[in-house]
């Protein structure tokens, strides 16, 4: 499948900077974060499209209360989305300026006014965030407009994973991608549980990747290793400033870091290929071979005192070792000479 210009699933990694809430209601923040993400080596940039009242109502009893401990704590979730929300009325310029500066753009949509408002942008794809796996008219509706959609498991059960992808085959899209993700905030790297990327992919016959929250890109070079085709990590021009999610974005440094670790590590990974390249041939001048060790005169007798296994590798494989030894030579030979089948008589 393709997002934009981009293939997806073959080829390198589709990294995606999430600009989530790091523009601090901060339309120039925005912008540069953007031009950041693009310097760093991001493919992709992305957006959350809510606003308070789209995602949540305005309530001050429990339920609609954030947790008493993580980056969120000591507020309502209408006070948390109204800071945290990005204005829809930045939306078109800040795509301009992803597309200017090379960048895919698409956004998570949050419920179906938002859905038809990117429509509107020509969206080239659609995230479903880890909370809403199980909002399935959302899926439906982001499923029915035919683009690759991309769909974070970091609450899913088994069941909810199969109810979203049922949910976009019943629409006729199968352009889906499962993203891996522990949702904490940080998360912990002993929940990463990597191997279930390449599980994803192999049980449920979609590319799979990364949409990661723990601290560094250790999670994201090993996601890499088991498959990972699409790798999201949110990001921020400096944590110092603050906001909502500032305490799991990396920071121009460190998303340039893991842009450059996981090119490596794509590379490391290769193909599977047992021809060995120039260089390797080369480097078998070093391997061990058959030479002779000890002056040996014509019609003397080949033993273990006067030819030896060692390096370097010009003489006779050490395979015929065996097979040689009790045999004559066939001339005088000195000390560092490489033996080969011509000097040994009966086997020329």
């Amino acid at each position: 499948m393709k997002i934009g210009n981009h293939e997806i699933g073959a080829g390198r990694t589709y990294i995606i900077a999430e600009l989530s809430a790091n523009h601090n209601q901060s339309l120039e923040t925005a912008i540069r974060t953007i031009e950041a993400a693009a310097v760093a080596g991001a493919d992709a940039i992305k957006l959350q499209t809510y606003t308070a009242d789209t995602i949540t109502i305005d309530c001050k009893t429990k339920d609609f209360s954030t947790k008493e401990d993580g980056p969120w704590a000591g507020q309502t979730l209408h006070e948390l989305y109204k800071k945290a929300y990005t204005p829809w009325e930045w939306h078109a310029e800040l795509q301009a300026i992803a597309e200017r500066n090379g960048l895919g753009f698409f956004s998570s949509p949050f419920d179906p006014t938002a859905v038809e408002f990117l429509e509107e942008l020509n969206v080239p794809a659609y995230k479903i965030a880890s909370f809403e796996i199980t909002d399935i008219p959302l899926i439906e509706l982001v499923a029915s407009k035919r683009k690759p959609i991309i769909i974070s498991t970091g609450i899913a059960s088994e069941e909810d994973i199969e109810l979203a992808l049922d949910a976009c085959k019943r629409m006729g899209n199968d352009e889906i991608i499962l993203l891996k993700c522990t949702s904490s905030y940080p998360a912990p790297i002993e929940e990463a549980n990597m191997v279930m990327v390449k599980d994803m992919a192999e049980k449920y016959g979609v590319i799979t990747g990364l949409s990661d929250h723990t601290i560094g890109s250790t999670v994201p070079i090993v996601s890499v290793c088991f498959g990972a085709k699409v790798i999201e990590k949110h990001f921020i021009l400096d944590r110092s400033v603050g906001g909502p999610d500032a305490s799991f974005s990396m920071n121009v440094q460190e998303f340039t870091e893991m842009v450059k670790a996981v090119r490596e590590a794509e590379k490391a990974i290769g193909v599977i290929n047992y021809t060995l390249t120039e260089k390797q041939l080369s480097s078998r001048s070093s391997s061990r071979s058959l030479y002779v060790v000890k002056d040996i005169k014509c019609g003397e007798v080949i033993t273990a005192e006067n030819v030896r296994s060692i390096r370097p590798g010009f003489g006779l494989h050490p395979k015929y070792y065996k097979e040689i030894l009790g045999k004559k030579v066939n001339k005088d030979l000195s000390k560092g000479t490489r033996l080969s089948f011509e000097l040994i008589d009966g086997l020329n």
